[in-house]
């Protein structure tokens, strides 16, 4: 750190310090502030650098949110890959639900951000630039080195989603594997021979289901069959499609694990419009608990991970970690047994 850095930081800075800091006229400085859009996006990040590395005052010139909270939290949704993290997706209205109720009782502003980080690069700038007190990310995509690499520079974050072996930022998340064994356990225990797993592998919550679903297969003696593996995305319409598709391909199976209730869902419209019984014919596990896990018919029976509880204790664990990085937690799954396993 040079003399003036170190000067600055013995007293409060000031838009001058931080203006012959970063190398620009004061007047850049305030629109960068002020989230200018005529200020570069990289100029604007060196400003916001500077003046949180000296704790500048960010709500004289900026505010982020009702005035008089004491915390700023941001969500970010990193974009899509095997789950669509869209707001209305109603897993994540669930959580952010908790995730809000949580701010307010501990007086914090809530900002859902539009960024969708793509790589290492979005997520600096995601962190650099924020005026909030932290940041939650509903999900990791593929971005787990990534994050491992911010946590080295900025332990601002928590993370919702799986937890990693070498995990150096904090998660929390449901214990997914244990879930996809549970829920594949149970249809083999109804003497289900052929059962089938719905849904993509690619994020690392839906890849755990699938380790899971794959360790009950071979703890019930059951061989893993990969044209048993169907492929679709986390919403009700492509799991139809692919089920529809499978259906009229003459693929038999007796019962399906989804990894997730949307994707049941999707299963269930395809199995009653081809006239499937179920669970006489077919019994279906979906995954999250979802409000419309009741609402079908048959009822969906279900894997329950208590997202209102999971953004409360992403809430908790952002604001109460101190200076080091807060330690992962995985809440407890459970299975609920409604009327489409008929056991």
């Amino acid at each position: 750190m040079d003399d003036t850095s170190s000067f600055i930081s013995r007293r409060s800075a000031t838009l001058e310090d931080i203006a012959r800091e970063a190398g620009v006229s004061i007047s850049t400085v305030s629109r960068a502030l002020n989230d200018s859009p005529s200020v570069k996006r990289r100029t604007k990040q060196q400003i916001w650098q500077i003046a949180r590395a000296h704790d500048y005052e960010f709500r004289a010139s900026m505010p982020s949110g009702p005035i008089g909270a004491d915390a700023t939290i941001a969500v970010v949704v990193p974009a899509p890959q095997a789950r669509d993290t869209r707001v209305s997706d109603p897993f994540f209205l669930e959580l952010l639900a908790g995730i809000a109720e949580a701010a307010r009782e501990r007086n914090a502003d809530l900002i859902i951000s539009h960024l969708s980080p793509r790589a290492g690069g979005d997520l600096d700038y995601a962190m650099s630039t924020s005026r909030a007190t932290g940041v939650i990310f509903i999900g990791q995509s593929s971005l787990h080195h990534e994050f491992n690499a911010l946590a080295a520079r900025d332990n601002r974050f928590v993370v919702w989603g799986a937890e990693f072996p070498d995990s150096q930022y904090c998660t929390i998340g449901s214990d997914n594997l244990a879930g996809g064994r549970r829920a594949t356990a149970h249809l083999a225990r109804l003497g289900r021979r052929r059962i089938l797993f719905l849904g993509d592998t690619e994020a690392p919550e839906a890849e755990q289901r699938f380790r899971g679903y794959r360790q009950a297969l071979d703890q019930a003696g059951l061989a893993l069959d990969d044209s048993l593996i169907l492929p679709a995305h986390f919403e009700v319409h492509s799991a139809e499609a692919a089920m529809r598709s499978a259906i009229a391909g003459g693929l038999k199976f007796d019962a399906v694990f989804a990894a997730s209730d949307l994707i049941a869902i999707g299963a269930i419209r395809a199995l009653s419009r081809s006239g499937i019984s179920i669970p006489c014919d077919v019994s279906v596990v979906g995954y999250d608990n979802i409000p419309a896990a009741r609402l079908v018919t048959p009822q969906l029976t279900t894997i329950d991970q208590d997202a209102n509880l999971a953004g409360r204790m992403l809430v908790s664990k952002l604001i109460d970690k101190g200076d080091g990085p807060a330690m992962p937690e995985r809440l407890e799954t459970s299975l609920l047994i409604r009327e489409s396993c008929g056991g």
